[in-house]
């Protein structure tokens, strides 16, 4: 059970950053928590969102839309506390600026909560390089097909066009757009394989090629992580030249359709998902799974993941973890590097 599970959607406000206030976003979510007790505007915005499950992340899907505002300049006096748009002002100074924005924009806030968070982290593709060079030793297989259930824009289904360099490692293209150092792994010997087919699946798939898919995405983002940004902004170049088809779809039902399209002997399909299983409904995730067990007989198929444990350990740190089908092969961030490599 998530530490979140029974908590007021208020209560999650306030807590998402641990309590920390030491940046932008944790002093914006006390903020925001404060007006709710007192009474403000944010009762307006989230009225009707009282009893969310925790899984639907208000939090994030407000703090995004806020930020949305921000990017495209409506917000100039707010935009002094952004870093994404070169603001540096004092965040414990923000209210007096955001209050009024939030006022103005109650219609637009309260849309914006029925958008799931896109966050399009690229820094995971670190896992999908890990967990595709395990698959690719495991079965002597290197050409891949490369399904994304819950790929948003389908950046992380680019791993072959992105860059990383590790400890003493590198891999990709020397000229990519996108080049992820600090992947840490000091023992980890990458794998050569050859994406002969990327695609997706989301609920609310989306044009991220144009300026102003680049601003929605780039509002999910956490404004006070600048180096994520970037990497957002080279993964979106590297998909102007590289299109990824991405299908309106649920999970289950979209990998059972594609699993029953056939492939050759030497082609290995690897379902790839990443930070997905806390939003899908259980019972998604569970046929989802079964649908994969499914198909095995029928062709070379892994599954790789990077995903909180489950359920979270109630104790202790944990990190998300690198799943080669039912095996833990190693641990990133929620946002990618470094990666670290089991019994290593």
């Amino acid at each position: 059970m998530s530490a979140y599970d029974g908590a007021t959607v208020v209560e999650r406000m306030r807590s998402h950053f641990d309590g920390s206030t030491d940046h932008l976003y944790g002093v914006l979510v006390r903020a925001l928590a404060d007006d709710w007790d007192s009474g403000g505007v944010v009762r307006d915005i989230l009225a009707g969102r009282e009893d969310a499950p925790a899984g639907d992340m208000v939090q994030l899907r407000l703090l995004a839309g806020i930020h949305r505002i921000v990017l495209r300049g409506d917000a100039p006096e707010l935009a002094r506390f952004y870093p994404s748009v070169g603001g540096t002002a004092d965040p414990y100074a923000v209210w007096p600026a955001l209050e009024p924005v939030l006022r103005a924009h109650v219609a637009e806030l309260r849309t914006s909560l029925d958008v799931a968070p896109q966050t399009n982290e690229v820094g995971r593709s670190l896992a999908l390089l890990a967990g595709l060079s395990e698959a690719v030793r495991r079965s002597g297989l290197r050409r891949v097909r490369l399904l994304e259930p819950g790929a948003s824009a389908g950046l992380n289904l680019l791993v072959d066009r992105f860059r990383f360099v590790g400890d003493g490692w590198s891999a990709g293209p020397a000229d990519a757009h996108l080049v992820l150092d600090g992947c840490g792994a000091p023992e980890f010997a990458p794998v050569e394989f050859e994406v002969v087919e990327r695609r997706g699946c989301d609920l609310d798939p989306f044009d991220a090629t144009g300026a102003e898919g680049e601003a929605y995405l780039r509002s999910f983002v956490w404004p006070h992580m600048p180096e994520r940004d970037g990497r957002l902004v080279a993964a979106l170049a590297t998909l102007r030249e590289t299109q990824v088809a991405v299908d309106r779809g649920g999970a289950a039902e979209w990998v059972r359709a594609q699993l029953a399209e056939p492939v050759g002997d030497d082609v290995l399909t690897v379902v790839w998902h990443s930070i997905t299983r806390m939003y899908w409904p259980p019972q998604e995730y569970t046929a989802m799974l079964a649908t994969v067990e499914e198909a095995r007989p029928r062709m070379p198929l892994v599954r790789v993941a990077l995903e909180d444990p489950d359920p979270l350990p109630t104790t202790g740190s944990w990190r998300p973890q690198v799943e080669v089908d039912d095996d833990v092969i190693g641990w990133c961030t929620h946002h990618g590097p470094p990666l670290e490599l089991a019994g290593r």
